[in-house]
């Protein structure tokens, strides 16, 4: 595949190398700085405006446009001129951070020439909101228009389900266990598959069954149940705001921001009338003490400031809080973050990554997510009348060990599979993967 990527920051640059080993990609930024970085890739490089038409024009034909830079309007511009020059044969993808261009983490704008546009931070936004609902979840995933979902769960030493053989605990009726991932380990588990303390388990169920999901994998007591969730949020600009707008109504949930910017305080305040908006610097040990970071449920530091927002972490885990979610800007760090005493890390590069990676695989995949620290992945596959699979049940399929069938969506409806389960046309299949089993799945679905 031909690809196009505009802009060389944190962003593009990892796009071009995740994609330069199967696909041919040229660079372009105008900053010498960054296309000389850009430049130690096996990619092309020119330095330039992406949004220069005459530029664009003297491009190789191209499948694929990504234009990531910084600037939400050079980066809808390009995507424009991109069609235009194609004939409306070439998908484009925009990065943008406005909400002005966009409401939720991901749109289609063929208006404006973009087939899909990605904001990153309402991504990291709204996965978060989803892990401060899920009890015990240090990842989500949606699928399927929202009805089915990935969760992460950690296992605790007190879960009733460590040393139970998956035969005996029936799981399969309210999800599918894609894996389990021990020490450096990464099981695609079977019936004789058990759990042990500080597993942590990725699981495949219905967007309606996630409250029977939380009672098995993470059982909260009655007490606890019924009393509001504690919630500080330190850092309140694009990504926090966008988060305590979705959190902010919710009457379940005490939220607590912390924003050192006066402006910005002022600005948000009628905003979010449900939420308790402090003016401070959260580095500072007396205010965190006297804001009882220490007596949160969560808190969620999600400052521009990588280094800010590990130091806040630390210290409100110092204090006591249950469970710390941070922001970096670069996904190299989350190891690092999660190493050091961080429940969970999370980057805004990611979710940009992931969409363009899910454009550039076969037209049968639908959506891609990407799980570095189970070294997999979630494939959406669209079945067609011509796929290998279709017509046969389950049970009969040569499917790869490395994979498993996770879910299947027949019209609209979750269908958690079983043995006996008939894969039909129109069916889409969500399969957890090891990259094993890539090739062999794509024959399967072709």
């Amino acid at each position: 595949m031909k690809v196009v990527v505009i802009g060389a920051g944190e962003v593009g640059y990892n796009i071009a190398k995740v994609m330069s080993d199967k696909n041919d990609v040229i660079v372009i930024d105008k900053d010498t700085d960054r296309a000389a970085r850009a430049n130690e890739l096996d990619v092309q490089v020119m330095v330039g405006n992406g949004a220069n038409v005459d530029l664009l024009k003297e491009l190789p034909a191209f499948d694929l446009f990504v234009a990531v830079s910084s600037n939400d309007e050079v980066n809808i511009l390009s995507c424009l001129a991109a069609k235009t020059i194609s004939q409306g044969k070439v998908k484009t993808i925009a990065r943008v951070s406005n909400p002005d261009y966009i409401k939720k983490p991901v749109s289609q704008k063929p208006e404006v020439g973009v087939d899909v546009m990605v904001c990153p931070e309402l991504s990291l936004a709204s996965e978060i909101a989803e892990l401060l609902y899920i009890r015990g979840a240090v990842d989500v995933e949606v699928f399927a228009e929202g009805k089915v979902e990935m969760i992460e769960f950690i296992i605790s030493e007190s879960n009733p389900l460590i040393g139970k053989s998956f035969k005996d605990l029936h799981l399969n009726q309210v999800c599918t266990v894609g894996a389990i991932l021990r020490g450096s380990d990464v099981i695609i588990p079977n019936g004789d598959s058990y759990l042990v303390p500080d597993d942590h388990v990725i699981v495949i169920i219905k967007t309606d069954d996630i409250e029977k999901v939380e009672a098995l994998f993470s059982p909260e007591t009655e007490t606890a149940k019924k009393r509001k969730k504690r919630i500080l949020l330190i850092g309140c600009g694009d990504v926090g705001f966008y988060l305590a707008n979705l959190i902010d109504k919710d009457p379940h949930i005490d939220l607590k921001i912390i924003e050192q910017n006066e402006e910005r305080c002022l600005e948000v305040v009628d905003l979010l009338p449900h939420s308790l908006i402090l003016k401070g610097d959260a580095t500072d040990i007396d205010l965190l003490k006297e804001e009882g970071a220490g007596n949160s449920d969560v808190v969620v530091s999600v400052t521009d400031s990588d280094e800010k927002n590990l130091l806040c972490g630390l210290m409100a885990k110092h204090f006591g809080a249950k469970k710390i979610i941070g922001r970096t800007t670069h996904p190299d760090y989350i190891p690092v973050f999660e190493m050091v005493g961080i429940d969970i890390a999370l980057s805004t590069r990611n979710a940009t990554i992931n969409e363009v990676l899910r454009l550039t695989l076969a037209t049968s995949v639908e959506t891609l997510r990407a799980l570095p620290q189970a070294q997999s992945e979630i494939l959406e596959y669209l079945v067609t009348d011509k796929s290998g699979i279709v017509g046969k049940p389950v049970k009969e399929l040569r499917f790869p060990a490395d994979a498993i069938i996770s879910m299947v969506v027949r019209n609209g409806d979750p269908i958690i599979p079983n043995g006996s389960l008939v894969i039909l046309p129109g069916d889409r299949v969500i399969v957890f993967s090891k990259p094993e089993a890539y090739s062999k799945l794509n024959k399967l679905f072709k």
